[in-house]
């Protein structure tokens, strides 16, 4: 029996939306260190010369025009080592579609024919779906199938069909966005496909942030067997070399329990080369180890602030920094994404600022190496508290006050982003944003939200994380421990205004992430008035959520492009 051996470079890169040129010089980079590696093949992600997403620009004729051009210079770099990269096609429409091109011409290109329009994703909004008869391409003796993203999502998708059709090997390209927790489902239905249909899948997915989404890379190769043979590193860019040897499959699928009898006609093969001998095996690096899902998520919240940040043409960014938890985390973050030395935090006490809020501080900038200025906001409150007096007069003080305090450091971040060139990153957690418990024109105002869609009980699970793996003094403990309090007024506590944190969020997450009803938490055991009450909370602040800056997804609903509820909307649950 003659083995066939290929050698496929899954290549995990991290392109930016629009940078068409950026984005070719990457590919060809890649494919110049595959070739080295003596690759046959070279895989890339979805949409790689766009970008993913690319939304409305699609609609330009000029990019789709460019991004046709893009993938002509690539195809003229493909020799030896094919290529295979994802594209805009178009003809009478658009298409999301992957091309392989090899020797300078391109020999096989494929449009997706599951377009996912649910969560994040609107890909009926800008492409039709593929509908040309599929057909395999031959190289070096292997039979290949290409598919993009969604189409190994369904198990009687165009993966099946291929497979019947006589591919050996799927190549499928991909934008799977982060959420927690996403790699292992992933892999269990990846797993399940490549079993299920007796051939190798080469799963190779993006990496970086594009406005709210982190793509978390974790590529893979998937044997006929359903077992994961390689795995690509998480949140990095990688060039991951590995073999595949080709055996026959069909004692397998004759011997598959289901009977597989209904008769199928073999698919159109494009005969690419036979004219090498088998290679020695590859130099593979070891199959990366899946992270914990504390270490993830902080991953993807270091990945999406850094790529948000340099991508819009930043080097550095101010946190307001109170003292507090929320802020603490927004700076270490941003220490681990751009580094000390290109993080500013302001301190900004007032008349009802603690001593030791200002003194823990001051000792997390010591520990992070991170620049630090004080700017106290007294003068400036004085003044508009007299500015205003004339029209408050008679009326008692109330949120009008608070709210007031946080609206001048707002003022002060956003004057000092204008005149230093600061990516201003705001502090707000998912808990406050969900019921708002946040000032708009205050603490909403700057460029992005870090951990927008971070709970505030994750936020004190980060943090105990993060400081089991500091080398030295990191996040102050005192900051960890101390009741939360926005400190706008004497003695203020959060759990003045809201539950406990630990009773707040379980009912978030199923009202927000899970659609749940209110009538369908209290049956779940929570306490009747308290989910009515924060029901409503979640309803009214709407307004304030659709104003706030754009921050990185890391739950299966996030607030923004995954969740669209109308601000003017009287539907009571």
């Amino acid at each position: 029996m003659i083995m066939r051996r290929l050698r496929v470079a899954l290549c995990q890169t991290n392109p930016t939306v629009g940078d068409l040129d950026g984005n070719v010089n990457q590919i060809i980079g890649f494919v110049d260190d595959a070739e080295k590696a003596g690759a046959d093949v070279a895989v890339f992600p979805e949409l790689s010369i766009t970008g993913y997403p690319a939304e409305d620009l699609v609609l330009k004729p000029a990019f789709v025009q460019d991004n046709l051009d893009a993938l002509a210079d690539i195809a003229a770099r493909a020799q030896d080592c094919a290529v295979v990269v994802g594209f805009v096609d178009r003809d009478r429409d658009l298409y999301n579609a992957a091309a392989l091109c090899y020797r300078g011409n391109v020999e096989l290109r494929y449009r997706k024919r599951l377009l996912p329009n649910y969560s994040v994703f609107d890909e009926k909004r800008y492409f039709s779906e593929g509908n040309e008869p599929l057909s395999l391409v031959e190289l070096h003796g292997v039979k290949l199938g290409i598919t993009i993203c969604e189409d190994v999502w369904s198990p009687d998708g165009p993966m099946a069909d291929l497979s019947k059709g006589g591919a050996e090997v799927i190549l499928n390209l991909n934008g799977s966005p982060y959420r927690r927790g996403k790699q292992n489902d992933r892999e269990a239905m990846l797993a399940t496909r490549a079993a299920d249909n007796s051939a190798w899948l080469v799963y190779v997915n993006q990496v970086g942030g594009q406005d709210e989404l982190v793509f978390d890379g974790g590529s893979v190769v998937v044997d006929p067997q359903g077992h994961i043979v390689t795995r690509a590193v998480n949140f990095d860019e990688q060039l991951l070399i590995t073999d595949i040897d080709v055996n026959p499959v069909y004692r397998k699928r004759r011997l598959d329990p289901r009977g597989q009898v209904t008769p199928y006609e073999p698919l159109p093969i494009n005969v690419l080369s036979n004219d090498r001998e088998i290679s020695a095996p590859a130099e593979v690096a070891a199959s990366a180890t899946p992270l914990g899902q504390l270490e993830e998520v902080w991953r993807a919240l270091v990945l999406g602030t850094r790529d948000y940040v340099v991508k819009n043409g930043f080097s550095s960014a101010g946190v307001a920094l109170s003292g507090g938890v929320d802020s603490t985390i927004v700076v270490a973050l941003a220490v681990d994404a751009l580094g000390a030395e290109n993080v500013n935090a302001v301190l900004m006490p007032s008349r009802f600022s603690s001593d030791h809020s200002v003194s823990d501080a001051v000792e997390l900038c010591t520990n992070l190496g991170v620049n630090h200025r004080t700017i106290p906001i007294e003068p400036a409150h004085d003044a508009f508290l007299t500015m205003l007096k004339p029209s408050f007069d008679g009326l008692p003080e109330d949120v009008t006050e608070e709210n007031l305090q946080s609206r001048i450091r707002g003022v002060t971040m956003m004057a000092l982003s204008n005149k230093l060139g600061w990516m201003i990153l705001t502090t707000g957690n998912k808990s406050e944003m969900a019921v708002g418990y946040s000032t708009l024109y205050g603490d909403t105002a700057g460029g992005f939200a870090v951990i927008k869609d971070v709970p505030k009980t994750l936020v004190y699970e980060l943090c105990h994380w993060r400081n089991t793996k500091a080398t030295g003094p990191w996040i102050p403990e005192n900051v960890i421990s101390k009741p939360p309090s926005a400190e706008l007024r004497p003695d203020q506590r959060d759990d003045q205004s809201l539950p406990p944190y630990d009773i707040l969020d379980p009912i978030l997450a199923g009202y927000v992430e899970q659609d749940l009803t209110a009538g369908e938490l209290i049956a779940a055991g929570h306490e009747p008035e308290i989910v009515e009450r924060i029901v409503r909370l979640v309803d009214r602040a709407e307004y304030k959520r659709r104003q706030s800056p754009p921050g990185i997804r890391i739950t299966s609903k996030a607030f923004g492009r995954d969740r669209r509820v109308p601000i003017t909307n009287r539907f009571r649950s």
